[in-house]
């Protein structure tokens, strides 16, 4: 048997299965990698929000990390939620010595508004985090708190991504769904630009979209495609996703991983 391109994702759980680690390992079989996981954080989750957060020690998520990297290997690294400076400085250090491509979700703040990272810790993502990372794919919130630049139009985008490229990673992907509109993000290494644009689904469910997105770049890294390629591959699937997502309970449902599987 043919053994799958090999994934990890290093980032919090989500009880209620629609982002985080959950979220991560659904885009990973979705497009036909194998996802392997190292837990940051447990959270009490559900379609209404979070209603706690329990943070693991460094030690059991540097463990798990050595763990699966050391004895199985990987060929692309994803991270979420790490919630405070001890953990984004574990995790940026175990990056730096791993041999593949690393997709960076600097998690800030939940769909539902609910903070999963430390004030404390914004520092040392600039400046441990974002250096380490192949892609760093903030939403506009955690763009806003990175670098200070707000973005209110497309026309923002542009200056949102050169000052996250000052803090050091290969590329920067601005993702604009939080604009009105069509759905547009900007991929950049500073030279080279990719606009990437979807019509925007008339659906509330959406809970999941960024831990999705940066997944599925990284499944495309580990398959061989560059930056690019895997990127435009993963607008494609989280767009199907998004006008697949379905009601869950009282509040806003997840992103259909599995709508592919369902078309085919």
């Amino acid at each position: 048997m043919t053994r799958p391109p090999l994934v990890l994702t290093v980032a919090g759980s989500d009880s209620g299965g629609g982002a985080g680690i959950q979220a991560d390992l659904k885009t990973m079989l979705a497009l036909g990698t194998h996802g392997m996981s190292v837990l940051t954080a447990v959270t009490a989750q559900n379609s209404l929000g979070v209603q706690g957060v329990w943070e693991l020690p460094v030690e059991a998520v540097r463990a798990q990390y050595r763990s699966v990297v050391d004895d199985i290997g990987v060929q692309a690294v994803k991270t979420g939620m790490l919630a405070s400076p001890e953990l984004v400085e574990a995790v940026a250090e175990l990056l730096a010595g791993t041999d593949a491509p690393a997709v960076v979700d600097p998690v800030g703040v939940s769909k539902h508004g609910d903070s999963l990272l430390a004030e404390a810790a914004l520092d040392s993502v600039r400046t441990k985090l974002l250096p380490v990372a192949t892609v760093a794919t903030p939403n506009l919130d955690e763009v806003a708190q990175l670098t200070g630049v707000q973005v209110r139009g497309e026309g923002d985008l542009r200056r949102a991504a050169a000052a996250l490229l000052e803090f050091g990673p290969r590329w920067a992907l601005i993702k604009g769904g939080h604009l009105t509109g069509e759905a547009v993000d900007l991929l950049t290494d500073g030279s080279e630009e990719l606009w990437l644009r979807a019509p925007r689904h008339d659906n509330r469910h959406t809970h999941g979209t960024g831990c999705t997105l940066a997944s599925a770049i990284a499944a495309g890294l580990a398959k061989g495609l560059d930056v690019p390629e895997a990127v435009t591959a993963a607008k494609d699937y989280v767009t199907g996703a998004i006008a697949a997502g379905f009601a869950l309970g009282a509040g806003i449902g997840p992103v259909d991983h599995a709508w592919r599987l369902r078309e085919a």
